[in-house]
C-alpha cells in the first residue's frame, strides 16, 4: 500500500520505520494522515516479516497537532462530524496501542497535542534533548480528551494533571521525569539511541513479545470502546461550549480569546 502522507520501510532485519511525512506542516495531523497511519498499522500488525516498528518523523517538528484545515472543518461542521473526526483520531491511536509489535518512538522538534498521543501509545520513546512538548488544547478552550486514555496510562494521573490542563512547554528532561520520554539523546546520537531499543527485540520470540505486550495492557487502564467513546462524547460537548467556540475563533483571527486574564 502506498501513503501521501507517510513514508513505510521495512529493512531486512525486520525493523519497519514508520514517518510522519508532511515536514512542510510540521506533520500536523490531517484526516487523510489519522486515516493512512490506521491503514499502515494493520498492515504492520498482519505482516509477520516485522518484529519491531519505529515511528518517527521528518522535517524539524515530530508532530504539531491537528491540521489547522482539520480543525477548521471541525469549527465548522456539527456535532456529528466533530464525532466521526474525533473517531478518526482514536482509531488511529488504538490501532498503534494494539499493534502486537514493539513500538518504539523517534521524537525530534516540538511534539504537541496529538503528538503527545502518539508517543503515550509507543512501548519506549527516545527523544532529541532539545525537544520541547505541549498539551495545547486548553490554550483554545478545548480539552485533551481522544488522547486522554493513553496519556493517563503513560504518565499516571497525578503526573499526566502537572501538565494536562495548563497547555504549558516542558522540555525532555521533564518528559522523562513525567514517564513520557524513556532516553534523551542529543541530535547526532538520536537514531543510535533508537538502536539500542530496537536490537533486543531481534533477538526474543516474536510470538512472546506479542503475548507480553498484550499481557501488560491487560493488566493496565481499561481503554475499551466506551471509554474510547466516552471521550469522543466529551470532546464533542466541549466543542459546543462558548469558551471553546471563542478560543478557537481566537486562534484563526490571530488574536487573543476574551476570557485571557494575563499576558503572554
Amino acid at each position: 500500500m502506498s501513503f501521501d502522507t507517510l513514508q513505510l520501510e521495512v529493512d531486512d532485519r525486520g525493523v519497519a520505520t514508520l514517518t510522519l511525512n508532511r515536514a512542510e506542516k510540521h506533520n500536523a495531523l490531517s484526516a487523510q494522515m489519522l486515516d493512512e497511519l490506521t491503514a499502515a498499522a494493520e498492515q504492520l500488525r498482519v505482516d509477520a516479516a516485522v518484529r519491531v516498528v519505529v515511528l518517527a518523523a521528518n522535517g524539524v517538528s515530530f508532530c504539531a497537532g491537528g491540521d489547522l484545515g482539520w480543525m477548521r472543518a471541525q469549527f465548522d461542521g456539527d456535532r456529528q462530524q466533530r464525532i466521526a473526526e474525533a473517531g478518526k483520531l482514536a482509531d488511529m491511536l488504538q490501532a498503534l496501542n494494539t499493534l502486537p509489535k514493539p513500538l518504539v518512538g523517534r521524537v525530534q522538534g516540538p511534539a504537541y497535542g496529538g503528538g503527545i498521543g502518539m508517543m503515550s501509545v509507543c512501548d519506549v520513546v527516545v527523544a532529541g534533548i532539545d525537544t520541547q512538548f505541549a498539551l495545547t488544547e486548553t490554550r483554545l478552550g478545548l480539552i485533551p480528551a481522544t488522547i486522554s486514555p493513553y496519556v493517563m496510562a503513560r504518565m499516571g494521573e497525578g503526573r499526566a494533571r502537572r501538565v494536562f490542563m495548563s497547555a504549558r512547554v516542558f522540555d525532555a528532561a521533564e518528559a522523562v521525569e513525567l514517564g513520557l520520554v524513556a532516553k534523551m539523546a542529543s541530535p547526532d546520537q538520536l537514531d543510535a539511541a533508537v538502536e539500542a531499543e530496537v536490537s533486543p527485540y531481534l533477538k526474543v520470540s516474536p510470538d512472546a513479545v506479542a503475548a507480553a505486550k498484550a499481557l501488560a495492557r491487560s493488566l493496565g487502564p481499561v481503554i475499551d470502546e466506551a471509554v474510547i467513546a466516552s471521550t469522543v462524547e466529551r470532546l464533542a460537548d466541549c466543542w459546543e461550549n462558548p469558551a471553546a467556540l471563542e478560543g478557537i475563533a481566537a486562534f484563526f483571527e490571530k488574536r487573543k480569546p476574551s476570557w485571557v486574564s494575563v499576558k503572554r
